[in-house]
């Protein structure tokens, strides 16, 4: 257990480094900080560093996380058709003044648990129809931006149940610090080897020019198409401006697009998705060029069926992601409840948009352009994970060689 005097300082270690490795504040720049309350603690380190960095301004957008379930218990059924014009505008001040957007999330995994899913999913769409300009800056990495997590009572209780109360929130703080390598001599140079690493891994696979890749595992067996074009890309991003950030703390993988009808077959996850306040568990698709034919859960099937029809795209992939399964998160053995963890101990697949990012050219394309290049448009996307021990993954070249991709878990070439 770490003493009051070493919590403080990884906090600050924390805070310096989502300003200046996560969204890699410039000097002159704005930031828009999106955060829970209950986060306080790490939110106002943050902004010490955003102006320590030289930030223009520091502007934080704070939410309740009770106040929205009231919201969704009680609110008229049109609320969740519509968007705050104020907060579109906000976002879309973001995107004109070329701002950095830190998002530091507390959830609790069950905040929405009983809640009608019709209405969840009816606020993702409005949300994404309304935000469509700012997402797409997220997308084309127009803006630095970064995604950092902290604990809460209820996270800490959902994940660490094996322990006392009084004993849960420390634990998974002490699991956030291993995860953002906060525990190493110096975190700034592991991160700078890291996304070294994970960008030569990325390079190895986008030299051999692969055309497709089969998945097979316990109840998976799923062959993916991957459009010409494709690049494998890491965490690691660049905005036009030559920004370098990184836009998921922690992050693992490597990752790139798959043609959007060109999977096929069965999938099954390997761990719970935490979607918007409800948890979906041991859910199957079926694939038939590309799209979601069917699908099964032993929980939270009414809201993954709600996610699926969101709109057209939903029922299609807009992301591959491949992480060994011997990894830090996931020698961990714990279970995070939370995308933003669990989706870096295991590979994954998003349904959902594509980033154009991973085609060549591909932050030039119009809407048309990307139709016809086999990218996925859709105003979700979500990771679920599939990844384990026992999974194979060939790669099928395009001079017609196989290659082991991975074999039972990790690298195999």
């Amino acid at each position: 257990m770490m003493v009051n005097e070493q919590f403080e300082e990884y906090l600050d270690k924390y805070a310096k480094m989502a300003v200046e490795v996560g969204v890699n504040v410039q000097k002159g720049q704005p930031l828009w900080i999106s955060a829970s309350l209950g986060t306080e603690v790490l939110v106002r380190r943050i902004v010490k560093y955003a102006y320590m960095a030289g930030a223009k301004s520091v502007q934080v957008q704070w939410y309740d996380e009770e106040v929205l379930k009231t919201h969704y218990e009680m609110a008229p059924n049109e609320a969740f058709t519509e968007y705050p014009s104020w907060l579109v505008a906000a976002h879309q001040w973001v995107v004109e003044n070329d701002a950095a957007f830190l998002q530091v999330e507390a959830e609790n995994p069950d905040l929405l648990s009983g809640i009608d899913p019709e209405r969840i999913v009816s606020y993702e769409k409005a949300q994404g129809v309304a935000l469509e300009s700012f997402y797409e800056a997220i997308d084309n990495d127009h803006i630095s931006w970064s995604i950092i997590a902290m604990p809460s009572q209820k996270w800490a209780d959902k994940v660490f149940t094996h322990l006392i109360p009084e004993k849960r929130m420390q634990a998974l703080w002490t699991e956030i610090f291993k995860a953002v390598r906060l525990d190493k001599m110096d975190p700034t140079a592991e991160w700078r080897s890291h996304m070294k690493r994970l960008s030569n891994r990325a390079q190895q696979l986008n030299d051999l020019n692969l055309k497709s890749l089969h998945f097979k595992s316990k109840g998976t067996d799923l062959v993916i198409e991957l459009p010409d074009g494709h690049k494998w890309l890491t965490g690691g991003s660049q905005t036009p401006a030559g920004t370098e950030f990184i836009a998921n703390m922690p992050t693992e993988e490597v990752y790139t697009v798959p043609l959007k009808t060109g999977v096929n077959g069965v999938v099954s996850s390997t761990k719970p998705l935490a979607y918007k306040g409800k948890v979906i568990k041991d859910f199957t698709l079926t694939f038939i060029e590309g799209k979601i034919t069917d699908f099964t859960a032993q929980e939270g099937q009414e809201i993954l069926g709600k996610l699926i029809r969101t709109d057209e795209g939903a029922a299609y992939l807009g992301e591959v992601a491949l992480v060994p399964h011997r990894s830090p998160i996931s020698d961990s053995g714990i279970l995070f409840y939370n995308t933003l963890f669990d989706e870096n101990a295991s590979c994954h697949l998003a349904i959902g948009s594509a980033y154009p990012t991973c085609i060549q050219n591909g932050t030039e394309m119009d809407d048309f352009e990307k139709e016809e290049v086999g990218l996925n448009e859709s105003v979700v996307h979500e990771d679920f994970m599939i990844g384990s021990g026992d999974m194979c993954i060939s790669g099928f070249c395009k001079d017609g060689r196989k290659v082991t991709i991975m074999e039972n878990g990790d690298w195999g070439f």
